[in-house]
This record gives structure tokens, C-alpha cells and sequence, in this order.
């Protein structure tokens, strides 16, 4: 059954969702990836990362249209609230799509590490566990807890941190903690700015390329691969969330900025950044920063304003208060602060790959040039919320 791509509530405005010549065509580009002589050049060639990059963006794609159905089929909807922006009901699967391309590419890509099935394992877990909490709620704390039990998985599988000595036990024990705080708290983070339309998606697509970068800089090719995967299915799936002029046709879900934090925070763990212990830290910090910068503002202003009294309470609480909605409020417009973080995303992963051949102190210098780009954008950020207050 060939899907509706353009549905009647869309036919409105000058951009429509991409149309079926668009989606005939990702089928073919598909298909043709199939065939044993295209898959055979790719590979030998050398460019198994193109390969996995077009099969995955060509497949998330595909998916997407159909997952829209399935989701209006079911019901499974993000019904308009007090707390949420759009205006409509909009189906909650697109995190599906991306999952399926995600697993697919790298299944097609014919190579398949330990370290590689260990995160599409986890991963996965990490998506059904999300996609049953887009079907019918389930407790914050409940999803938590999964989450540190998956993380735990990988750590008794030698996926951890090495910031400290792993043979001291003081060592070992303070590498699971960050692991787990590491971990659990980008896959939130992920999770908390898929806020906006194209934002999570976007977001994910850029750290994901940098990543991929510092991969085959480093000759991780495993690494490299999942990054493109990741960076694949994300791009696959834009055209449905992130369209001019329209509200998104399709949310990625819990399933999938659930799905795409853990990716790539485990991914970062994974994999080995440098020899410098300094610049090693530094790089994936400055991949992540928007979502760790996004996650310390709203924990300490949440503390801060009373707003959150206990760990219950800040594991519950939803609000208005993350990056997407202070950028909102000082530049007027959705798509506006989508392209402030996304610009702001890849200024600093730009700054990370810089780290590769820097010294000690340019790797000092480089975390520091990325506090005080926190520091004037949150000044622009309260300096826009105040104006409104004063304007009112």
C-alpha cells in the first residue's frame, strides 16, 4: 500500500510534505543499494560510510510516510496541551523510522564489531521502552530505571569511561558513575529539547557528524559508522518535521530522541577521542555542550526558583524552560531558535575537531572559549526574557 503522502490537512500553504515523486525516488536509490553489484562497489571502493549514509537516509525516508499512517491508524498522537506548541494532533512514530534505518543500514553494511551489536542491542532496548511510553504513558521513574540498568549492561561489557585510574577501585568506581551520569543524562537531554520542529532531529545529525569526523580521523571505523547511520536516518526523516512554512507532518517520539541521545552518548564512550586525557574530555564535551548546557540550566534554575524540591519531583516536572523555549522568547520565531542551536551545535563541533592536534593549553583555551559562548548567550537569553516582562 503506497502511502499518503500528502494528506488532506496538509494540501494548505506553499510547501506541502515532500512529494511522492520524492518518495518513488528514495525507493529507488533504496533498491538499487540492494543489488549485490552497487553494494560490491561501494564496499570496495572504500566508501562503506557513503553507503550506509544513502542507504539510511533513503530508507528513514520511506519509512516515515508509512509510520505517519500506522500512527494516525492507531492513534498514536500528540494531542495538543497547555504545555506544548503545536496546534494539532501529530503522529508520535517517525522514531520508528529512524530506528528500523538506522538498524538496517548497519546490518547492510555487512560488518558487524562486538562493540557495534552491543549498541544496536541497547539501542534497541532503549526504542521499545520509549515506544510503549508513546502508546500509553508509562512513569518517568520507570523509564529511568530501565535506562540505568541498560547502561549498566554495557558497562559489565567494558563499554565505561577511563577518567580515572580503572585499577584503583576508587578509579573504576567514579568511571561507572560518570558512565551512568554520562549516559542517562544526554539521553534526557535528547529527549527534553525535542521540543521544537527539526530540533532533536537536527541536533542529532550534527553531533553525530562530528563524531563520524573524529572516527575516521582516528581510523575507528566502527565508530565512524554508526555516526553516519545515526547522521543518516536523522537526514531521512527532516523533511517530515522540519518543513517551511508548516508545522511537522511527524514527531520523533520518545522512540526516537530516546533513541538517539543513548546512540550517541554510548557512542562517545565508546569511543577512544585522543592520547591527551585533557583533550579527550574536551572534544566530546564540546560535541554535547548544547544538550549539557541545556540540562545544568534547567536543573539549577529549577532548584534555584523552588520549582523543584526532590529528585522525584525533577525526574516529573515538565516545563517551558529549556534552550529552544528561552531562544523562542528572545527571537520570536520557532524556526529562528531551531537554527540559533542548531548554528551554536556546530560552532562548537567545529572547536572539537580542532582539539585533535591541539596542545595542552589550546585545549584548555577551547572549553574555555565555549563557557563564554554559554555566558553570552544565556546574557542574551535573560536580557530577551526580561524585555518581554517589561514589555507586558
Amino acid at each position: 500500500m503506497q502511502p499518503d503522502l500528502i494528506r488532506k490537512e496538509d494540501t494548505a500553504g506553499s510547501s506541502p510534505t515532500p512529494s511522492r515523486a520524492a518518495w518513488i525516488a528514495a525507493i529507488l536509490v533504496f533498491c538499487s543499494l540492494l543489488l549485490p553489484p552497487v553494494r560490491d562497489f561501494w564496499f570496495e571502493s572504500g566508501r562503506r560510510w557513503l553507503y550506509i549514509l544513502f542507504f539510511a537516509a533513503s530508507l528513514s525516508f520511506i519509512l516515515t510516510p508509512i509510520m505517519i499512517r500506522i500512527a494516525r491508524r492507531f492513534d498514536i498522537l500528540d494531542s495538543p496541551g497547555d504545555r506544548k506548541i503545536h496546534k494539532k494532533s501529530t503522529p508520535l512514530l517517525g522514531g520508528l523510522a529512524v530506528v528500523i534505518a538506522f538498524i538496517s543500514s548497519l546490518v547492510a553494511n555487512m560488518v558487524l564489531t562486538n562493540s557495534m551489536v552491543l549498541v544496536m542491542g541497547s539501542s534497541i532496548v532503549i526504542a521499545l521502552v520509549s515506544l510503549e511510553d508513546d502508546r500509553r504513558e508509562i512513569s518517568a521513574t520507570l523509564k529511568l530505571l530501565i535506562q540505568i540498568l541498560v547502561v549498566l549492561f554495557l558497562i559489565l561489557h567494558g563499554i565505561v569511561l577511563a577518567l580515572f585510574p580503572p585499577l584503583e577501585w576508587w578509579g573504576y568506581a567514579l568511571n561507572i558513575v560518570f558512565t551512568l551520569m554520562w549516559i542517562v543524562g544526554i539521553t534526557n537531554s535528547m529527549n527534553f529539547i525535542d521540543g521544537m520542529d527539526g530540533l532533536a532531529a537536527g541536533v542529532g545529525a550534527i553531533i553525530s557528524f562530528f563524531i563520524g569526523i573524529v572516527a575516521f580521523q582516528t581510523m575507528q571505523p566502527a565508530m565512524g559508522w554508526i555516526a553516519i547511520a545515526v547522521m543518516g536516518s536523522c537526514l531521512g526523516f527532516l523533511p517530515f518535521n522540519l518543513r517551511p512554512g508548516r508545522p511537522a507532518a511527524v514527531f520523533l517520539g520518545d522512540t526516537g530522541s530516546t533513541f538517539l541521545g543513548f546512540t550517541l552518548a554510548t557512542l562517545a564512550v565508546l569511543g577512544d577521542w585522543a592520547d591527551n586525557p585533557i583533550v579527550s574530555f574536551s572534544a566530546p564535551v564540546l560535541i554535547f555542550w548544547v544538550l549539557i548546557y541545556d540540562m545544568a540550566h534547567i536543573t539549577v534554575y529549577r532548584i534555584v526558583t523552588g520549582r523543584v524540591k526532590s529528585v522525584r519531583q525533577w525526574i516529573d516536572y515538565v516545563g517551558k524552560d529549556h534552550i529552544h523555549h528561552r531562544m523562542y522568547d528572545l527571537l520570536g520565531s520557532r524556526k529562528k531558535a531551531v537554527f540559533f542551536i542548531y548554528f551554536l551545535c556546530t560552532t562548537l563541533g567545529i572547536s572539537a575537531i580542532a582539539l585533535r592536534h591541539a596542545r595542552l593549553i589550546d585545549g584548555i583555551l577551547l572549553v574555555g572559549q565555549a563557557l563564554l559562548i554559554t555566558i553570552v548567550v544565556t546574557i542574551l537569553e535573560y536580557s530577551g526574557r526580561h524585555r518581554d516582562n517589561d514589555r507586558s
